[in-house]
């Protein structure tokens, strides 16, 4: 497990260095494109395409850190009335099944980029468009990952919760 939590807070920093680059990126040529636009009565051709690949980008990056630290959006009006045994074995299974939608949403994605990719479709400057898309395929992959990452934690939790219980 400490393998894994040590990758996990590996990518969760170069996620972090990444988020920082593209939001910079993000500002700067959004401001060149108002600069551009009110005072030169010009633009970037490719900007607002691009910005709009790097929101695609920011909100995937973006999701993958908010699972790491469980602050994903969940529904959690049980877990106040639940009991601490039944909210580990609830929270083993609502991160075993968001896991599996992840696998499948990330392996959907796979086949979306690879019909992009024979399509052949560029975005701007002949770089092609699924270069821009990988981020969904790596984005569900990561968060699946850390979905899995909180279900073997649920399921740990609860074992050394019922191994400390005395048995009557």
């Amino acid at each position: 497990m400490r393998f894994l939590k040590a990758i996990n807070n590996f990518l969760a920093k170069i996620e972090s260095a990444f988020l920082i680059i593209l939001l910079t990126s993000m500002i700067l040529i959004a401001f060149l494109q108002v600069i551009l636009r009110n005072f030169f009565l010009t633009s970037i051709l490719w900007g607002d395409i691009f910005l709009r690949h790097l929101v695609l980008w920011v909100g995937f990056l973006g999701a993958a850190l908010a699972t790491k630290e469980s602050k994903h959006i969940n529904i959690d009006a049980l877990s106040r009335i639940l009991s601490p045994t039944l909210k580990k074995i609830t929270g083993f299974i609502t991160n075993l099944f968001a896991a599996i939608v992840c696998f499948f949403l990330a392996k959907a994605s796979f086949t979306f980029i690879g019909y992009e990719k024979e399509s052949q479709s560029t975005l701007f400057a002949d770089i092609p468009t699924w270069i821009f898309q990988t981020i969904i395929v790596f984005g569900f992959g990561i968060i699946m990952f850390r979905f899995l990452i909180h279900a073997i934690e649920s399921l740990l939790a609860q074992k050394s919760s019922s191994q400390e219980e005395p048995t009557a």
